[in-house]
């Protein structure tokens, strides 16, 4: 892997004033953490909401620091050199892009920001691309993947260094492409500064991540998101979303529309439920109505066609699809990843396939139990995402609609209180149990959610143990339900004071059935 040392190299695309020394030389190495400093590195001091790197310029500098990097003066000795500039986050990501040797810019990349969707376009995306013949990375909420690699997630968008040097290895290991969630966070900490996403997507906006530590407001939470589209090539975002003008004002790319609405450049048409025993689905065909810039003309030959449920304009082509996951927000995640691989010159056999066959860890995922009933995981791990959840499911009809939850210990007794209220008015069962108590005590918090059961006439019963309420919602399914164990999602650990200890739904299914066999 190519690193580039040259300190003037680094600083290159900055604005600076240089407080002591020079910017002449090498350094050893870009760190950011006091406890990786080694001697000749360039230090940055990050000014973060629990620590401030400049309070350690002192102990960097004793360590064999070289350079600092500093948003105001600090005090280390004269050999030091000491760089000022206006934002030390912002001046990381166009330091760590230079120091990996811009590794972006030998990728085709795709940024996914909005308030739901992320993780399941991103894998939509990559199960298409990969199905054209491409090697494709990924970055997100789950876990990184690098060819065979994947490393858990401890953040959905990384910070700058640490996604520079992911974007370094995806070269190295010969990928072609890379496919990532944006947070509001990492456009508001400039994480994916330093270089342009090939094509920048909005999926949708809703009110989320506002209070303490988050965004100070939902205009705040808004312009964030905007910020994509300031650093793309190609803007392709839902056409539907009432905010969507919104988020693209002051926009520096092109841009294109998806949705069900008749003004957007690819338009979701004839959308139905697919059920079929223990899983649904959905199907649908998409008019693709600006083929001359939507895609090339490798792709037109394959869409040419006609849909009986609707006259097309002429210079229009259409699409059929079908995937594995239900309601219309799935639609919407399938318009998405279509949208963006029609750019590849994805065609109709890959994109079908894909978005049949491609499963995204705890968002809406179906777990074959029985014939009889439908069972699946899911992240919704708040009101919001609830509502739409259980909303979505009972558009097909079930005998009952069972949901499974609990809520974090540690955490807003309003979100138990709110999701006790949406499970009780919209599931015919809710099974309360526990999720990540934390420091708190489980029964405390089921007493909580029950609080909001109690606003309505819902049936519920309690089962603190996790596995136990599993066992209980399998044993007790009956034909025509589905069940969902919604809050847990990809987590396959539940934390206990402190504690991580693994638990992972699908592993407490297969020892349920397992020991229902046993038992038989």
């Amino acid at each position: 892997m190519k690193l580039n040392t040259n300190l003037t190299y680094l600083l290159k695309s900055l604005e600076y004033t240089v407080l002591q020394g020079n910017v002449e030389g090498e350094v050893t190495a870009v760190v950011n953490d006091s406890r990786k400093v080694c001697p000749g590195c360039l230090f940055i001091c990050i000014s973060g909401a629990v620590f401030d790197g400049h309070a350690y310029a002192g102990e960097v500098a004793d360590k064999g620091a070289k350079v600092l990097i500093v948003e105001k003066p600090v005090e280390v000795p004269e050999d030091v050199t000491v760089i000022q500039v206006a934002d030390t986050r912002y001046a990381m990501a166009f330091i760590s892009a230079a120091y990996f040797d811009h590794p972006a810019e030998k990728l085709k990349t795709i940024g996914i920001t909005g308030t739901k969707g992320k993780t399941t376009t991103a894998c939509l995306v990559k199960a298409i691309l990969e199905n054209t013949g491409l090697k494709v990375g990924l970055i997100g909420t789950i876990e990184t993947i690098i060819g065979d690699r994947h490393i858990p997630a401890a953040n959905t968008t990384p910070e700058s260094y640490t996604l520079q040097q992911y974007f370094a290895e995806m070269v190295e290991a010969g990928l072609d492409a890379v496919v990532m969630e944006v947070s509001s966070q990492a456009l508001m900490l400039h994480r994916t500064q330093g270089f342009i996403f090939d094509y920048g997507i909005f999926t949708n906006l809703e009110p989320d991540h506002i209070g303490p530590a988050e965004h100070e407001s939902f205009e705040e939470y808004l312009a964030c998101k905007g910020r994509l589209f300031k650093q793309c090539r190609v803007g392709i975002v839902n056409g539907d979303d009432s905010h969507v003008n919104e988020v693209i004002a002051g926009h520096t790319c092109s841009i294109e529309r998806y949705g069900f609405g008749d003004a957007n450049d690819l338009q979701a048409v004839n959308a139905r439920l697919v059920k079929t025993p223990g899983r649904l689905g959905a199907a649908f065909e998409v008019v693709i109505r600006q083929p001359g810039r939507v895609m090339g003309e490798k792709v037109k030959s394959y869409l040419k066609g006609s849909c009986n449920q609707r006259e097309i304009p002429a210079d229009s082509y259409i699409l059929s699809a079908q995937i594995a996951s239900p309601g219309r927000f799935s639609i919407y995640n399938a318009m998405t990843a279509i949208a963006i691989c029609l750019h590849f010159g994805a065609g109709q056999d890959a994109i079908r396939q894909a978005l049949l066959e491609a499963k995204v860890k705890g968002r809406i995922e179906m777990v074959p139990v029985s014939d009889d009933f439908t069972l699946m995981i899911d992240y919704a791990h708040n009101a919001m995402s609830l509502v739409s959840l259980l909303t979505t499911l009972k558009e097909y009809e079930p005998n009952r609609l069972v949901c499974l939850f609990g809520c974090g210990g540690n955490r807003s007794k309003l979100r138990r209180y709110e999701m006790g209220e949406v499970s009780g008015r919209l599931a015919d069962l809710t099974i309360i149990t526990s999720d990540n108590p934390r420091f708190e005590k489980p029964q405390d918090i089921i007493d909580d959610i029950k609080v909001g059961i109690a606003k309505t006439d819902g049936a519920y019963v309690e089962i603190c143990d996790r596995k136990e309420a599993i066992c209980y919602a399998i044993k007790h399914g009956q034909p025509g339900d589905i069940i969902v164990l919604a809050g847990k999602g990809h987590e396959d650990y539940q934390e206990i004071e402190g504690v991580k200890h693994p638990m992972d739904e699908r592993v407490l299914i297969t020892e349920v059935l397992t020991e229902e066999n046993m038992c038989k």
